[in-house]
């Protein structure tokens, strides 16, 4: 199983609902919206490669889908697990400027 930290950026006025289509593509998990980043993080599980790239390709297709940074990629090959988020998230928000709170809660910082 491919494991991929994913960050979205949208349009402001946009930013709810590119979260909500982007969220019902399989396999995509919302992990942290930042609204004053207009930014999305979401954790991606994929069977194959082939399927990864489908799925990006759908995220950047997105109506109101600025960007998309494939910022971390993990191979998990163990398919009785389900994907542990808390793993991906913390690298990945850092390397995009944003302090995790918790789960859900996310805050930009300036670079």
């Amino acid at each position: 199983m491919n494991l991929s930290g994913i960050v979205v950026v949208a349009t402001p006025q946009a930013l709810e609902a590119v979260a909500t289509r982007v969220t019902a593509l399989p396999g995509i998990v919302l992990a942290r919206l930042d609204r004053r980043g207009a930014r999305i993080a979401l954790v991606q599980a994929a069977d194959c490669m082939a399927q990864e790239a489908a799925g990006l390709r759908a995220i950047q297709r997105t109506h109101g889908v600025v960007k998309v940074d494939l910022v971390s990629h993990v191979f998990d090959d163990r398919p009785d697990r389900e994907p542990d988020v808390s793993a991906i998230l913390p690298s990945l928000a850092a390397e995009r400027g944003v302090h995790v709170h918790s789960l859900g809660e996310a805050e930009h910082t300036e670079r």
